[in-house]
């Protein structure tokens, strides 16, 4: 059995300055998706994306990720709570932040983005897709050094117990997380997008490779307490938003790839002699 080593949220205090772990995981993230994109930029000469796009995408993106997660955390898991302590909505730096709300606030920034740059709203967010995992694997870490979004009870040799919480060994499953959608997710993802691939169909796999990577770690996360935990079924909250992200990514594949069956079928074939 663990103990989780109840790290200090806060990374550097300066006077009344504070810099928290969590916020500097979403920095890391942010970092590594710039890394990232402009390695991707340089090694594929035939890519629409310019630097200056990239940047643009990085700055569209932190907001539609900040705005949008915060929301979704709001709505989807503890609007009781944030309706009785309206002010803790702006304290983002405490943890709390929904995937699936931000994810939806980025596909927002991402159609203003291709808006901006005259380009395919899917050609977008095909590029951008495949540098997010690792933002979400940091992010997980934070949620570990918060020791909030712990496991289920557990009777792995690994369980830990988070004295915050109670006594009790449980799954360590920010850190499964950080796994599953930082690492595994980011790793299949790379491979899927380094060969050409219809439009749209990259965009597809992310939301497919999530909603499953996230549907199975929810079996060993304590459902949230406040709005919705469990819900039917014994579905979780994270579980049932990911249903409809799975079935649009495998929609969305199926568009794609008939769509550029049907531009092979239209082209013109040249004549025999």
């Amino acid at each position: 059995m663990l103990v989780h080593p109840q790290i200090n949220p806060v990374a550097i205090s300066v006077g009344p300055l504070s810099v928290h772990w969590y916020g500097l995981m979403y920095l890391l993230g942010f970092g590594v998706f710039i890394l990232l994109g402009r390695y991707r930029i340089k090694h594929n000469p035939h890519s629409k994306f310019t630097y200056q796009m990239l940047d643009d995408a990085l700055f569209y993106g932190m907001l539609g990720v900040i705005v949008g997660g915060r929301v979704g955390h709001v709505l989807f898991y503890q609007l009781g709570y944030y309706l009785e302590q309206p002010l803790k909505v702006f304290a983002i730096w405490e943890g709390g932040m929904s995937f699936h709300g931000g994810f939806i606030g980025v596909m927002v920034a991402m159609v203003m983005l291709a808006h901006k740059y005259r380009i395919s709203w899917l050609a977008v967010t095909d590029f951008i897709v495949p540098l997010i995992p690792p933002g979400l694997g940091a992010g997980r870490i934070g949620n570990f050094i918060n020791a909030e979004l712990w496991g289920r009870p557990t009777d792995v040799p690994w369980g830990m117990v988070f004295p915050y919480v109670d006594e009790l060994p449980r799954h360590p499953s920010q850190l499964y997380q950080a796994g599953l959608e930082g690492i595994l997710l980011f790793i299949f993802l790379w491979i899927y997008s380094s060969k050409p691939r219809a439009t749209g169909a990259v965009t597809g796999m992310f939301m497919i490779g999530y909603g499953l990577v996230r549907s199975f770690a929810e079996f060993f996360r304590e459902p949230e307490d406040g709005f919705m935990g469990v819900l039917t079924l014994g579905i979780t909250m994270g579980q049932w938003l990911s249903i409809p992200m799975i079935l649009a990514g495998i929609t969305m594949i199926i568009w794609a790839n008939r769509q550029t069956s049907s531009l092979h079928n239209q082209s013109p074939k040249r004549k025999k002699h």
